[in-house]
């Protein structure tokens, strides 16, 4: 099972990397507790699966045809870290400056209702915030058909 919670923009997810294959991965982490196929090849060209990990709080998505390989990871998990700091105790301005201290700069603010997510698209990261601070982080990578990384 999965003991190191450090989130690390286009590089993966303590000791789980983008581009692990959905076999490697479940070796590590064990069937999810829940797991759907979301992408319709007819349509998309494309294949997605979703596993859902309740006791990690963390959904991790997987991409491609030719080999399913881990594409995006969602949390959260209050044990999670981001450069060091435990990401769901920081505000979201401490949360920007770390990422600009890391020289991630294409930020893009977006408010729904009572949501506000937080954008780095160069570092491929949201942050989703509600009333009570930092409720969710997402980051994933661009991957092809092969399951290879763009």
């Amino acid at each position: 099972m999965m003991k190191d919670f450090t989130i690390e923009p286009l590089k993966g997810y303590g000791e789980i990397p983008f581009g692990m294959t959905l076999d490697e991965a479940t070796k590590i982490l064990g069937m999810p507790d829940f797991y759907e196929e979301l992408s319709d090849m007819e349509e998309t060209g494309n294949r997605s699966i979703y596993y859902e990990y309740e006791e990690l709080e963390t959904n991790i998505y997987f991409e491609g045809v030719t080999k399913s390989v881990v594409a995006c990871f969602e949390t959260e998990n209050m044990e999670a870290t981001l450069y060091g700091e435990p990401v769901f105790d920081l505000t979201k301005e401490e949360i920007i400056d770390l990422m600009k201290q890391h020289g991630f700069k294409e930020l893009e603010e977006e408010k729904e209702d009572d949501e506000q997510r937080v954008s780095f698209e160069d570092a491929m990261i949201d942050f989703f915030f509600d009333e009570d601070g930092l409720a969710a982080v997402s980051w994933g990578v661009l991957v092809d058909e092969q399951g290879d990384i763009i």
